[in-house]
């Protein structure tokens, strides 16, 4: 293990990043099988009973924004302990806060509307300690050939978690445990998996017995001494006024609203639109979803080790088919009647397994360019999934006034996937292989 310790700090990291998506996620899912859930108490209008969990439309859409803010306001206090005391103490313990939230959610939804929107306030401010997590381990462990890899892993833990959650929690909806009990068993799991990463992970892989010379030797390879420093001023000004920087984040946000849109709204388009049974919506969200991570693994293998090609072109392949394919077939969606339900499936599937290869486009630019300075440029993306996890459920509350009518929902997909197409197509004038001058600069900015 001395000469992969590596990987092992990926492994512990993906897992605990997965746990810490997943324990956000449940409500998506358990939305369905709260809606009818009238153990608890229950409303009678005009001979319709309306359970306490039947939320409407702005009472679920709160919930969401919820997180969006806690993300939103997390984020950049955060990134300070993250650069102040490195990944291991921070992420620590927004994991634990995240597991207590979870398993409180139960409780917060039978007493209390405000208190459930609190306590998704602090799981979306735990939640914000992701992508700088990814931006660390990246900078710090990844070899530069082994760079896309395990940026397609570390950020594929949203697949996996949907994956996970919707098999998961469609079981136990139906079971008679019921829907809480997902909430729960999310949140042991979830304590073990930050037990783990605290014993496991370093900060900086010198500062360790546990990894070889020979493992250092591969991690520092073609690494220069500025990328290596532990002490180098950021240069945020540079930063922010990078064309290549602002286009990988333009990318990145028409990215990451459409992945949001499907962990937090494919379930119910399933159901409500397309009208699959409980079961079969969870197996088929997790389908949807699940299905790009091998897919994801793969092409990053593909990214960093086959050499016949530059790797301009690469980032360019890439990016098209993670930005412009996905958005052709993000768009179509919309336009597929219901008796197609398979085509929808089909295009759902197609359209996150293009999705998953974006560690090969505009992420693979953003390391190049950036070097050492790419966990502050992975960390500011948190921000925009921020602003995403605003505009996803925005852009449903303004367009979908009733959950069954595909007619609505296809404004909505065709706004983001037709950004998503246009977005590439700038890319092309602007992505790039090449350093940023201002990454081999150690004087201060």
């Amino acid at each position: 293990m001395e000469n992969y310790y590596r990987f092992l700090i990926l492994i512990i990291g993906f897992l605990c990043l997965s746990s810490l998506c997943s324990n956000y996620l449940i409500i998506n899912f358990t939305f369905i099988c709260m809606k009818n859930d009238l153990s608890d108490g229950y409303t009678n209008l005009n001979g319709s009973f309306h359970g306490i969990y039947d939320y409407d439309s702005n009472e679920k859409a709160y919930i969401l924004w919820s997180v969006a803010i806690g993300t939103f306001l997390g984020t950049f206090p955060l990134h300070f302990l993250y650069t102040k005391f490195g990944a291991k103490i921070p992420f620590f313990i927004c994991g634990l806060v995240s597991c207590c939230t979870t398993a409180l959610i139960p409780f917060s939804a039978k007493t209390n509307y405000y208190f459930l929107i609190l306590l998704r306030f602090i799981q979306g401010f735990a939640y914000s300690a992701d992508f700088a997590a990814i931006g660390l381990i990246n900078g710090r462990w990844a070899p530069v050939s082994e760079v896309t890899i395990f940026m397609s892993i570390l950020t594929c833990f949203n697949g996996i978690a949907s994956t996970i959650t919707n098999v998961g929690t469609g079981l136990l909806c139906e079971s008679s445990l019921g829907w809480k009990w997902s909430y729960y068993l999310h949140s042991i799991f979830g304590f073990v998996l930050f037990g783990l990463w605290y014993l496991v992970y370093i900060d900086y892989p010198e500062d360790t017995q546990r990894v070889s010379d020979l493992e250092l030797k591969k991690i520092q390879k073609d690494k220069s001494e500025a990328h290596l420093s532990k002490k180098c001023d950021v240069p945020y000004k540079k930063l922010l006024i990078s064309p290549v920087i602002l286009c990988v984040w333009l990318n990145a946000f028409f990215d990451l609203t459409a992945a949001i849109m499907f962990s937090t709204y494919v379930p119910i388009y399933l159901h409500e639109v397309l009208k699959f049974e409980i079961k079969t919506t969870g197996f088929l969200s997790s389908l949807i979803l699940g299905m790009s991570i091998p897919v994801r693994i793969f092409f990053a293998i593909i990214s960093d080790k086959v050499k016949l090609i530059s790797e301009m072109l690469k980032i360019h392949i890439f990016n098209t088919v993670s930005v412009g394919v996905s958005g052709i077939f993000f768009t179509s969606i919309g336009f597929i009647p219901i008796e197609y339900s398979g085509w929808s499936v089909f295009c759902f599937v197609m359209c996150m397994c293009c999705i998953g290869v974006n560690s090969g486009g505009f992420y693979k630019s953003a390391y190049y360019h950036s070097r050492q300075f790419n966990p502050i440029v992975i960390t500011a993306i948190q921000w925009i999934k921020c602003l995403a996890l605003f505009v996803a459920p925005a852009l449903v509350n303004i367009f979908v006034s009733d959950e069954s009518n595909r007619s609505q929902w296809t404004w909505v997909f065709a706004i983001i996937g037709g950004c998503m197409v246009l977005t590439n197509l700038i890319s092309f004038f602007i992505l790039t292989d090449k350093s940023a001058e201002w990454t081999e600069q150690t004087e201060k900015f």
